[in-house]
Parts: C-alpha cells; structure tokens; sequence
C-alpha cells in the first residue's frame, strides 16, 4: 500500500495508509467497470480457471476487448494470465465461394456438355462462367479431365470431357479446414500455392485467479480531498494508489535543435567573444563581381566555370555595380597598378554581370570591406557563418550546399604573425590549441596557409581550414589606404560538426536523408570543453 504522510492529524494520517476502513474489492481506473470486466470476474470467480476464446464466444463479447480487460486485471494482480497461441488455418473469399458451388475445375467441367451435346469454345465457357472460367480451365487441364479439340482449321477449338464422372477434391478439403479439421501438409501447401487458404495466428489467454483476486474492484484514489475528510468514519472508503517513482513522465512535441544550428552558436558565441561583429548573410544570389572579380579572381578561373558554379538564368544578370569602383577593379585584372602586373587579358562586364548562388561568403566580405573603406577607414573585426552553394558531386563528404565559417580583421599593419596569433586564440577557444601551417594558394590572398589541429578525440592531425591575407590588388581599388592590411581565414560548420557527433556521412547530417530521431536526441554542444 501508499504510505504517504500528511500534517492532517492522527485520523487523517492514518488514512494514507493504505485505505480508511477494510475494503475488500480492489482498484480500478474507471468508475464504473466495463461489462466484459464484471462478466470476466464473476466467470472465473465460479471456476478454477477460463480461456479468453471460449468466455468470449460464449457471452458474445470482442474477443480483443476481453484482451485488453485482462491485461489491466493482470496489472492489478487480480488474475494471473498465461499466454497461448494457436496457429489455423483461414479460408480466402475465393475459398469460402468454392465451399458454397465447388472449386472452380469442377465448375468448368460441370458447365462441358457431355458426349454427344452441343459443343462449346473458351469463350462461350467464359461468358457462362465469368472470373472461374480461366481458373477452372488451367486446373482441370492439368488433371486432364477435359481437352480441347478442333473440327477443321478454320473454326475455333471447342472443350470436351475427357472422364465422365469426377470428385471435387479441392471443395471437400476446403470444407474440411472450414470445419478445423488437420490435414497432410501436401494438401495445405497446395491449396496455399492457390492462395485459397493462408496461416493466421491467434492468441487467447488463460486466466486464472490473481493474488488480489475479487469479484469487483473499486477506483483507486489518487489526491486526498476535502470530499475525503467530510465523509471519513462512514464506510465510504478507497484505497490510495501507489506512487510508482521510476514511471517515467509523457514525451512533450518540442522543437528540437539541428546538431549544426548547435554547433553554429558556439562558432558565434566565440567570435562575439573575441570581439567580432556578425555581417549581414542574407543575400543567397550574388553576382559574379561581388562573388570574384571584387576578389581579384581572374574570369578564366576554372572556379567560374558551370560545372563548379551554379548560374542563375532568371534573372541572368545583374544591372547595378558602382561604377568607379568596377572601373577600377577592371584596370587592376586587365594591367595591374600599384606594384601589382595585374593578370594582363581583356576583361569583360558581361562576365561580371552573371548571378550565381554565392560559393562563399568572402562574397559578403568584399562587400564589407567596399563599404568601410566607402565609410573612412576604421579599424574592424568581421564574421560569418552562412549557406553556401558549389556545383559537386554529392557524396559521403561533400553536397552542393554547406556552411562556411568566416572570419576577418582589418587594421593597420598587419601581419602574418597577427593572423597566426588570431586562429592560435580561436581554434583555443574550440579546445584545439595545438596548430600547424602549410603555405596554399589563393587567388585572393597572400601569403596564404592551410591550418591544421590536432583533435584530441581522434587522437590525429586534422585539417581544419584555410587562411591568409588579403591582396592589395584586392583592397587598393576598394579605396583602402595603402597601410591597411586584412587578414582572414574561413572553415566548413559540417566537418567540426560531424566530427563532434561521431558522423561519417554528411548526408546524414544534412538534407533529406537525416533521421529525426538522431535531431531530438543529440547531446548538447560544448566546444572546448
């Protein structure tokens, strides 16, 4: 029984252990029990034991119902079930009609005019018999009890009897199983190859009396009440219901975050950190001025070509650039300036004017970049962390579309050893502080570095993004003076995240192979940590 206590005084608390008076009939959930459940009880309350089956036959109840009402007896303690299963087998509608008319050969040799009656084609058969006829046909071929035959080359072929009497073998098998009775398994086999007969399975319980066994039982309280206390000492008692403390509580429909929206917050809440302010990412469609001629990309590159960029055809093109600036950024391609050779080849507007979905968000940067050189010269600290697009294979590490993390800072002389000391500060704080640096190449910045970490959990170094300055041939016609160096390094959001979720298959991270379940259950994210 419940003991719960209460600062009720001496009569009430004793109420709270187990029940106010002596109650014989145990508990129930509902108020009133359903009739199978008193039928039930008072059945077996008269023998030793029931079989669910016949119960319910007998008192014409559902048989699944009566089910159901024995496994909440069971919960109570108030019968004891054993479980019994039989197998059966069960004739199909095709079946039960061969039982009422017989199997569909015996109703097509039946339908055959005897010896010496007028003959009849397939055909006629069909039209006499319907859906049977073909049936029929097949099967009584194959025990060649008729046979088809032609009067001359030009009239269709008629059916005859081959036997002149037949046992319908099939009709009185199927009345047999019909009536539970066995037989051998070649026969059910068969008749199952014909789909006339199929194995069901059927459950039924034995019942037997519980510990707790009683003829009816009562609702169980489950709050004690003002109700409660008014009626004490007049009989009208209940038990209390057990707290059962390791039932765990209902599920809640809640959103759930993506494991990369989890990972993309400790990526911002760093850069915040670190002093950095969020760039607007919001512009998916970009033209390929912003995109790479702003980024000093000659037009040639193969990065521009179609089978690595996604270009949009509506709208094609983009119509408004500031034109000083394209200027400008045309004579630095075409014939350099500034120390800087330039690429020396004849660029062309119509190149720059195409859209195309952004393939990275360094994009955004020079547009940045334009504006703060635009705005006088401050000194600045940039980040993003946003969709990107690029036209690849699709396979375990690579889609179409990722995320790319960014970030850039701006200032007055600054140098490799600054941009060092910026990601040895940044990959700390994501708890790699263990970095190597191999040179790269990048249109756009120089020098430039691969950055390498070693992950503790994997136990190896991994590579883990890209970094470099910005070129003057990129920043000079931005309007930037000449003392002002950016530095910037950028890194994909999937690859720390799958590494973190042990994930090895980026389609199962992202896109429309990502199984829900893993979404509401992965752990929260902590970096460095």
């Amino acid at each position: 029984g419940c003991t719960r206590r209460h600062t009720l005084g001496d009569g009430a608390e004793k109420l709270f252990f187990g029940t106010w008076n002596t109650c014989t009939e145990a508990p129930t959930m509902a108020s009133e029990a359903p009739p199978e459940e008193t039928a039930l009880l008072t059945a077996l309350g008269s023998a030793d034991s029931l079989l669910t089956t016949e119960f319910a036959a007998q008192h014409g109840f559902d048989h699944k119902i009566v089910c159901n009402v024995s496994r909440s007896l069971l919960a109570f303690g108030i019968v004891a079930v054993e479980e019994i299963s039989s197998e059966s087998w069960t004739l199909s509608q095709e079946a039960e009609a061969y039982v009422v008319n017989g199997s569909a050969e015996a109703q097509l040799f039946a339908a055959v005019p005897e010896e010496g009656g007028p003959a009849m084609t397939l055909d006629e058969l069909k039209q006499k018999l319907g859906g049977v006829a073909d049936v029929g046909f097949k099967q009584a071929m194959q025990q060649k009890w008729i046979a088809t035959q032609k009067a001359d080359k030009t009239s269709p072929p008629t059916v005859v009897r081959k036997v002149a009497d037949i046992v319908d073998s099939v009709q009185a098998q199927l009345v047999q199983i019909q009536a539970g009775e066995e037989l051998d398994k070649s026969i059910t086999d068969a008749l199952k190859k014909r789909k006339l007969i199929s194995l069901s399975v059927s459950k039924s319980f034995k019942l037997t009396k519980g510990e707790k066994f009683v003829t009816k039982r009562v609702r169980e309280a489950t709050d004690f009440t003002q109700d409660m206390l008014d009626s004490f000492g007049k009989g009208d008692a209940r038990p209390f219901k057990a707290y059962n403390y390791n039932a765990q509580g209902p599920k809640n429909d809640t959103g759930c975050l993506h494991p990369l929206l989890k990972v993309r917050t400790q990526f911002r809440e760093i850069f915040l950190e670190m002093g950095f302010e969020e760039m607007p990412t919001n512009n998916f469609v970009e033209s390929s001025f912003w995109n790479f001629d702003a980024l000093f990309q000659p037009q040639q590159h193969p990065a521009r070509d179609a089978h690595d960029t996604f270009f949009l055809k509506a709208p094609a093109k983009a119509t408004s650039f500031p034109e000083g600036y394209l200027q400008r950024v045309k004579t630095m391609h075409e014939s350099g300036g500034m120390g800087s050779f330039g690429y020396n080849y004849s660029w062309k507007r119509s190149e720059a004017e195409k859209n195309l979905l952004r393939t990275h968000t360094t994009a955004v940067s020079s547009r940045m970049l334009y504006k703060l050189a635009q705005s006088g010269f401050q000194p600045a600290k940039y980040f993003s962390i946003d969709r990107v697009f690029r036209n690849e294979a699709v396979d375990r590490t690579h889609l179409a579309e990722f995320h790319q993390i960014e970030g850039v800072v701006c200032d007055r002389g600054m140098t490799l050893g600054n941009l060092i000391g910026v990601l040895q500060q940044f990959f700390k704080r994501m708890g790699m502080p263990k970095l190597r640096f191999k040179p790269a190449f990048n249109p756009y910045t120089e020098p430039s570095m691969e950055i390498f970490a070693f992950h503790p959990g994997l136990g190896k170094w991994v590579e883990v993004g890209n970094s470099g300055i910005f070129r003057p041939e990129m920043l000079l016609p931005m309007g930037m003076p000449e003392d002002v160096s950016v530095i910037a390094w950028g890194l994909s959001l999937e690859r720390p995240t799958m590494i973190l979720y042990g994930i090895d298959n980026i389609r199962d991270l992202f896109g429309h192979k990502v199984d829900l379940e893993m979404i509401k259950t992965n752990p929260v994210c902590r970096l460095g940590m």
